[in-house]
C-alpha cells in the first residue's frame, strides 16, 4: 500500500534537482537548519551524481551548515506522494505530478562545475527562497 500522508504532523518539503548533488542538497541542507526539526526534509534526483559536488558543501560550511553526510539520492514517487512542497530546480518534466501536492519551480543557475565565486550567489538565493517557504509554512 503506498504511504497517502505524511506519518508526522509537521509539513514535508521535497526538494529535487536532476543530479541532487548542489541545489537541492543546498536547499536541503539550508530548511534543516532553519526549520529547526519543525519541518520535515527530503531531497533526491532524477538522475542523482554519485556524490555531493564539494563546492556546495564548501559554500554551505562558510554558512556554518555541513551537508557532508548527505548523499544523493533517486527520486521516488513515494517521496512525492507524502510530501507537502515539492519544490523542483531544474528537473522539468521528469518530475512525477500528484493531486494535491504543491509544487514550486524555482530557477536556479546549476553549480555544477563552477567555482566558489559562482557557487556563493546561487547559495545566497537559496537561502533567501529557503526563509521565505520558512515563513510561510511556520507563521509566527
Amino acid at each position: 500500500m503506498a504511504p497517502t500522508a505524511n506519518p508526522t504532523d509537521l509539513p514535508t518539503v521535497l526538494f529535487v534537482c536532476v543530479h541532487n548533488a548542489g541545489r537541492s542538497q543546498m536547499a536541503a541542507g539550508y530548511l534543516q537548519h532553519l526549520g529547526a526539526g519543525r519541518i520535515d526534509v527530503l531531497s533526491a534526483g532524477s538522475a542523482p551524481a554519485d556524490s555531493i559536488n564539494p563546492v556546495a558543501v564548501e559554500a554551505m560550511a562558510e554558512e556554518g551548515i555541513d551537508i557532508t553526510a548527505a548523499t544523493p539520492k533517486v527520486l521516488t514517487d513515494e517521496a512525492v506522494q507524502v510530501s507537502d512542497v515539492v519544490i523542483t530546480m531544474g528537473c522539468g518534466d521528469v518530475c512525477p505530478v500528484f493531486p494535491g501536492t504543491r509544487y514550486e519551480d524555482w530557477k536556479l543557475d546549476d553549480p555544477a562545475g563552477q567555482g566558489i565565486e559562482a557557487v556563493r550567489p546561487i547559495r545566497d538565493e537559496i537561502r533567501a527562497r529557503v526563509e521565505a517557504l520558512v515563513r510561510e509554512l511556520l507563521p509566527a
